[in-house]
């Protein structure tokens, strides 16, 4: 059952400060070990409407017997040619320390796309001047080549990608839960725009910020995740929530899930979706990185 717990009512919204230092596309890049995953086509299950509609495929989270070996590509430079754009490939254009392309990553390996989605990873601190010329003139990641055209923005994507293409939904056809996320999402800016701010302040905005967090996991009790159930919501904070756990204890020395049990399971059940895992970075690359981005200005 669901708590009469909503975002709107019990989490307060507000765009984030000026001071924040917030970048919407990804400037930073380091360079990036060459790793060898494994990506785990999530297991898929039918799941019967109450309605009594057309049962729908939901993700499930156990792993699946049979994995998809994936090796990832080197990161493109400007000494790089370019691959042969418009020929009917669909790539998704990423970087791998980017928050935004991660999430778009993370769907489509979610949906078990490795062999439908190439990744081409962009190295952008040294950019090929193709990208902005051939591609995707805002030269920023993710970019989604596909039909011959080239989308952009993170959250549009997780949302095309999961309507567009074949595997488990991963977005609820109950239309409370539809409502719930969409709050979520529009709350996203806000959340890391609280934390961010913090960085330089005495902690107070990420501890109001995390703690919306813990009120929006407690709506919902039939699973670990935002929704109950593992959706684009999940997808869309968790490459955030990644970075700013190891930095904040690091820095700050302070622990996000500390009298958050709801935020700590998430992190955990998070922690074992193999779709997810393999996009993730060593953490203290993560620390460095921040470090040397907010910590240097301050």
């Amino acid at each position: 059952m669901a708590s009469s717990t909503t975002v709107g009512t019990t989490i307060g919204f507000s765009p984030p400060s000026s001071g924040s230092a917030l970048s919407v596309s990804c400037i930073l890049s380091s360079a990036r070990r060459l790793r060898f995953p494994t990506a785990i086509l999530s297991r898929v299950s039918l799941q019967k409407q109450a309605s009594g509609r057309r049962a729908r495929p939901v993700i499930s989270l156990k792993m699946a017997a049979e994995a998809v070996q994936e090796v990832l590509p080197p990161a493109l430079t400007s000494a790089s040619e370019p691959p042969p754009l418009f020929d009917g490939t669909t790539r998704l254009y990423i970087s791998y320390t980017c928050p935004y392309a991660q999430r778009v990553w993370i769907t489509r390996n979610c949906k078990g796309l490795q062999n439908k989605i190439q990744l081409v990873p962009i190295d952008l601190q040294d950019r090929p001047l193709w990208y902005k010329e051939k591609v995707y003139p805002p030269n920023k990641v993710p970019a989604l080549e596909h039909n011959k055209e080239v989308k952009g923005e993170s959250l549009d994507l997780i949302k095309y990608i999961d309507s567009n293409f074949v595997g488990p939904s991963l977005f609820p056809d109950d239309p409370g839960k539809r409502e719930f996320a969409e709050e979520l999402i529009n709350y996203i800016d806000s959340f890391r725009g609280s934390v961010v701010s913090s960085f330089k302040g005495d902690g107070s905005e990420a501890d109001a910020a995390f703690n919306n967090i813990e009120t929006a996991l407690l709506k919902y009790d039939d699973g670990p995740f935002f929704l109950g159930q593992f959706s684009l919501v999940d997808i869309a904070y968790a490459p955030f929530i990644e970075r700013f756990q190891p930095f904040l204890l690091e820095v700050k020395a302070y622990d996000i899930t500390v009298g958050r049990p709801k935020l700590s399971v998430w992190i955990e059940e998070m922690n074992k979706i193999e779709a997810y895992r393999q996009t993730k970075s060593d953490p203290q690359e993560l620390v460095d990185s921040y470090k040397k981005r907010f910590l240097a200005r301050m």
